[in-house]
């Protein structure tokens, strides 16, 4: 039984983040923007892209390590066809606890009863306004709330636990934190509320557009009586408060305000099959062609461990510090969220 590995700061590898595509149907302002992620941008082939059966053979190996945690991302997962049948491979890898979905929920209804069919029980929705007109500007679309507000009262009927992730943004969305917060309150439903991160180079980041958690928390108690949460586990990225009365939650996830480089567990790996060890990192590991070559599993154990072992992520401590924000940063919808 190979031992759980631990990074050059001690930190060990419990959670895989698996991008199934780049490809997207939203263009979200602060992760795909149209300007750069127009028609005819070249996404990754068919061909380029990892199999079922590679991720899965991926995903034991990475199990074997200490992971036990598995979250699918995109791009837009759902993208991906027959979905459900990577959720029942990864379901049934012995050392899994955990297998969640992150979606803004507008196939839902076309996946979702073979998604809970096939094991999958958690998913994170993104919604950003009840506005129809600022949400559709935030998602590049001009796709309705009401289409995910439907698909995620679906999703909640069919069984599934269901988080709602909304991207804040200083003078675009501010005013909808209320309505969303009520909104979902009253449905008994957990929202998480997410500070503007600088991932990539492409969304315009400015840190005169990030509203802090502090801020938020201000906001939010001036009409909510909140307490706060203890983790649920170590590397728990949201720090939840329970509304008073109600078993409801709120979260705010704070990368920039309040980075938690230090608890970081997460491994991640791109759609065609690379290794990162940060969200904001540069440039990942290709064990793909490792793979196709004919690698043993200990050859991509050994690299796989090789990378975890070398790794020092410690982006959002520094930011601060250093010039962070020209370093070049793998986009978001690449390396999923």
């Amino acid at each position: 039984m190979i031992q759980p590995v631990k990074d050059s700061l001690h930190r060990l590898m419990r959670d895989l983040r698996i991008s199934v595509t780049d490809r997207c149907n939203f263009r979200c302002t602060y992760c795909m923007p149209k300007e750069i992620y127009h028609d005819n941008h070249a996404f990754f082939k068919k061909q380029e892209l990892l199999s079922y059966e590679e991720i899965r053979r991926l995903a034991e190996l990475f199990v074997s390590l200490g992971v036990k945690k598995v979250r699918l991302t995109g791009g837009e997962p759902l993208l991906r066809k027959n979905l459900n049948e990577l959720v029942r491979q990864i379901v049934s890898i012995k050392g899994v606890e955990d297998i969640a979905l992150t979606t803004n929920g507008l196939l839902l209804h076309q996946q979702g009863q073979e998604l809970f069919k096939a094991g999958l029980r958690r998913i994170n929705i993104s919604l950003d306004a009840l506005n129809p007109e600022i949400f559709g500007q935030m998602n590049g679309r001009g796709f309705d709330p009401a289409q995910i507000l439907d698909n995620i009262d679906y999703a909640t009927q069919l069984g599934f636990e269901i988080k709602v992730n909304m991207v804040i943004q200083r003078h675009i969305n501010v005013k909808e934190i209320i309505p969303m917060t009520t909104y979902f309150k009253d449905r008994n439903l957990t929202i998480r509320l997410i500070e503007f991160m600088d991932v990539g180079n492409d969304n315009g980041w400015d840190s005169k557009q990030v509203v802090t958690k502090k801020e938020l928390l201000q906001l939010l108690q001036k009409v909510y009586e909140l307490e706060p949460v203890e983790p649920a586990y170590l590397g728990e990225v949201a720090q939840y408060y329970r509304y008073n009365q109600s078993a409801a939650k709120i979260g705010f996830i704070s990368s920039i305000s309040e980075p938690f480089c230090s608890a970081c567990t997460r491994a991640r790996l791109s759609a065609e099959g690379k290794l990162f060890t940060c969200l904001f990192a540069s440039d990942g590991f290709d064990l793909r062609s490792m793979l196709r070559g004919g690698a043993s599993n200990e050859e991509l154990l050994e690299a796989i461990q090789r990378v975890w072992t070398e790794r020092n992520d410690r982006y959002s401590d520094e930011r601060s510090t250093h010039n962070t924000e020209q370093r070049k940063k793998i986009g978001m919808s690449y390396i999923g969220g």
